[in-house]
């Protein structure tokens, strides 16, 4: 098991007080993640010694500059187990699923063919395919729940069976139940009844808190989000098997300096390097510096550890939290299947029955706890549940069990306030 005690030496902001002399316990990682020293000294120290824009010139710290980025995408692509050539840096998961659905989708998507995504996903991965969809002429499909924490794979294999499926997109882990969705499961039913249809995770909520294997899931684009896993905002992913790249089926989405071979008046060519491809205009060097830096840190704690941390504390908070009164907590009971793989991770949501969520996460606020209130940006799956918000915490590496009995404690101001 990982030492958050010792972890936390690497993060100085957790050492702060707030609201006077409470201590800080910041349980938001699911929105952002904390920066480790050594993410933040890397992205200083390119800044003070490094920087130049990279591809364009012949000087020492252009080639520098070169370097760093070139050695951070491998670094990061591999982190993920896909090749180098594999990984177009974006700044964001949103944008990284925008990417899919501009760079694919509108030049592989007709009127009439079906995209299918589901109700528990963030907005970020059902808006981009509503939009998609309404300029294709395509049809969105939505998998719906059961049971309030997952999703129907019965109805999911039914419409994979009954309809012209060219696009497939879930969420990995939810960011709001926290349940981990079966991928292995929902491939094959994908390969048995549409095997050509391209499959998209979202591993934002996954990717910082177990292992996450590109080519052993085998889907075809992966988005993940920096920020989330330690890394600065505005440092993300998307990862594209590779063959839908070489034969152009996935092609460039923005365009302009960097990625061309040759410009004329009236047309263009452009580059054959996959990398250069897909990286139009000036790349933020740093942070891709700083994703290199926190895939590097995670790894050294090894992800399995990392995930075996987080499933501690995700079912140590389920069970504290479920002895609060007047609280409902959400999603699945954590347990683990035979093969030791979670069933939920990242973080525990939960509804109190007088109390509003955002009044809840003020008052929690108030002792020093921070956690989120709200939708978490996924308005379907609350809609579905008869859920009007819900509140959440949500844990990284850097988080104890301490802080959870510090966010049970916290209810006592609650019922100091409302008296419930």
């Amino acid at each position: 098991m990982l030492d958050s005690k010792v972890i936390l030496k690497d993060f100085p902001i957790l050492s702060q007080k707030v609201h006077g002399s409470k201590r800080l316990v910041y349980l938001d990682s699911g929105a952002t993640s904390q920066k480790p020293t050594q993410v933040i000294e890397a992205i200083s120290n390119y800044y003070l010694h490094d920087t130049s824009n990279v591809h364009r010139g012949v000087h020492t710290l252009s080639d520098r500059s070169t370097q760093v980025f070139e050695d951070s995408r491998k670094t990061v692509a591999e982190f993920f187990g896909a090749e180098s050539d594999e990984l177009i840096l974006t700044r964001n998961t949103t944008e990284a699923i925008n990417g899919i659905a501009y760079g694919w989708g509108d030049n592989n998507l007709k009127k009439g063919d079906v995209v299918v995504s589901t109700e528990m996903e963030h907005h970020a991965n059902l808006v981009v395919w509503q939009e998609l969809c309404k300029r294709t002429g395509a049809v969105l499909k939505v998998v719906g729940l059961k049971d309030k924490s997952t999703l129907d794979l019965a109805e999911f294999e039914d419409i994979l069976k009954q309809n012209p499926v060219k696009l497939v997109a879930f969420v990995h882990v939810s960011n709001t139940l926290g349940t981990v969705n079966p991928v292995a499961e929902i491939v094959s039913f994908v390969k048995k009844h549409t095997p050509s249809a391209r499959i998209v995770l979202d591993a934002a909520q996954s990717a910082p808190h177990m292992p996450v294997d590109f080519h052993g899931l085998k889907v075809d684009f992966l988005a993940f989000g920096g920020h989330k896993m330690l890394a600065p905002m505005g440092a993300a992913g998307l990862l594209v098997k590779k063959s839908l790249l070489q034969d152009g089926e996935m092609k460039p989405w923005l365009f302009g300096g960097g990625m061309i071979n040759q410009v004329h008046k009236l047309d263009a060519s452009y580059a054959e390097d996959l990398s250069d491809l897909f990286t139009a205009g000036t790349p933020d060097v740093a942070s891709a510096k700083g994703l290199a830096v926190a895939c590097e840190y995670l790894s050294d704690l090894g992800m399995k550890e990392v995930m075996e941390h987080d499933f501690s504390l995700v079912k140590y908070a389920y069970e504290k939290l479920s002895k609060v009164d007047g609280l409902m907590v959400v999603g699945l009971k954590p347990e683990k299947d035979g093969q030791g793989q979670p069933n939920r991770l990242g973080s525990v949501s939960f509804i109190h029955n007088e109390v509003h969520a955002h009044d809840l996460a003020q008052i929690l606020d108030s002792e020093g706890v921070a956690v989120r209130s709200g939708h978490h940006c996924t308005m379907p799956l609350h809609i579905a549940c008869g859920w009007q918000a819900t509140t959440r915490a949500s844990f990284n590496v850097y988080n104890t069990k301490e802080d959870i009995d510090a966010l049970v404690r916290a209810f006592d101001r609650v019922l100091k306030i409302f008296g419930k």
